[in-house]
């Protein structure tokens, strides 16, 4: 039969682990800030457990009321975690509030003649707001991600607990310090076993965010910030099966900036990355929302835009070059000047599910566009492709 002595030696353990675990994962990942409430949080636990065992040697009134303090505070600064975990402002007032009033009132329920079941009471309530705080995070800010969603699970069984605990030592009234029932000892139990999974969330909620930092890795360019090839093509054979079920227009623009070897020879790599970027910036500015910027590599760059004619990508792409005219950038007290060439082309119904020709009617565009002098743009029209079939339509410099 477990009693009071192992189940809190199996829990100060597991909290000292937990402790060390998320120390090394807060020193590794330094901008992991919610590793370090986790690890105070799982250390200040297990010091609540340590003193909690002083009630078999002294009056066991002040090491409860001290390890049932420290339990409440350890919850709250979980909670606090999760907050940091959502980019969320810390809530320290709340906590502080939390936590004082919670020692005041345990200490007043020693004048009470419920005293032992009051105080496991006021111990189960205190330590359930902090957890019930950050469940509108874990459901609201979680995405309905494994991680998220077992923490929120896990956490709404700890407050079930807790409140079952409080419900029935309040009903009975017989409650003692120092030995346990069995069922209060299973529910003990049962709050270990919670506390370990609420913290097994909390290494699946890493895992996630872990996983779509990949994936954005995965699908941006690390230079610029824009979308990268591989997020390009996804979104073109995705407008193009929708252009073919629903033959509505959508058109494409591939540019690239004149002269960039130039910058790159003249001023360097660096002036050149930095050139890429106040591109990106000044191209997205001119963009609508659905509109997608991407980076094909080098300095050429592509612009998927839904449910556009020829006619509204060619104006689009005369703002493309006004706001690439109007960055003018300093670099070690030179001034480097942009300019592009840009290629438009319209999905049609010959182009079908295959991007790469909408790819190529734009690159002729482009190839137009270029030959007729750069810093400006030429359109594709509707034609077949062919050599012949040059761009016609083009903007002066």
């Amino acid at each position: 039969m477990l009693n009071v002595f192992t189940l809190w030696i199996v829990f100060i353990v597991n909290c000292i682990a937990l402790g060390v675990v998320w120390i090394y994962v807060g020193r590794c990942y330094p901008n992991f800030n919610a590793a370090r409430y986790w690890a105070a949080g799982a250390l200040i636990l297990a010091g609540a457990c340590l003193i909690s065992l002083l009630r078999e040697a002294i009056d066991p009134f002040l090491p409860l009321w001290i390890s049932a303090t420290l339990v409440i505070l350890a919850c709250c600064v979980i909670g606090m975690g999760i907050e940091r975990f959502y980019g969320q402002p810390v809530s320290w007032r709340a906590s502080l509030a939390i936590v004082v009033g919670g020692f005041v009132a345990i200490g007043l329920s020693a004048f009470t003649s419920h005293g032992v079941a009051l105080r496991l009471c006021i111990y189960s309530v205190c330590q359930s707001i902090p957890i019930a705080m950050s469940l509108r995070l874990l459901v609201m800010r979680g995405g309905g991600r494994p991680g998220s969603r077992l923490a929120a699970a896990v956490g709404v069984l700890i407050i079930a607990v807790n409140l079952l605990r409080s419900g029935i030592s309040l009903r009975s009234g017989e409650v003692s310090m120092l030995h346990f029932t069995p069922f209060q000892t299973a529910l003990v139990l049962a709050l270990v076993f919670l506390v370990m999974a609420w913290n097994f969330g909390f290494v699946l909620l890493s895992i996630d965010r872990l996983r779509a930092e990949v994936a954005d890795l995965a699908l941006f360019d690390d230079l610029t910030g824009v979308a990268n090839r591989r997020q390009l093509l996804a979104r073109l054979h995705l407008e193009c099966a929708r252009a073919q079920q629903t033959q509505e227009p959508f058109a494409l623009l591939l540019l690239d900036l004149d002269g960039f070897k130039e910058i790159n020879d003249g001023y360097g790599h660096a002036a050149g990355d930095e050139c890429l970027r106040q591109f990106s910036l000044a191209a997205q500015s001119r963009l609508r929302a659905g509109d997608l910027l991407a980076r094909m590599g080098g300095d050429e760059f592509c612009v998927v835009l839904p449910q556009t004619t020829l006619r509204e990508g060619a104006m689009i792409a005369r703002h493309l070059l006004e706001a690439c005219r109007a960055v003018t950038m300093q670099w070690q007290g030179r001034q480097i000047a942009l300019s592009a060439s840009i290629g438009v082309a319209q999905w049609r119904p010959e182009i079908a599910k295959f991007p790469d020709r909408l790819i190529a009617a734009a690159d002729r565009a482009l190839y137009g566009a270029k030959r007729d002098g750069k810093n400006g743009y030429a359109v594709y029209d509707s034609t077949p492709l062919s050599a012949a079939n040059l761009p016609s339509l083009r903007a002066s410099a």
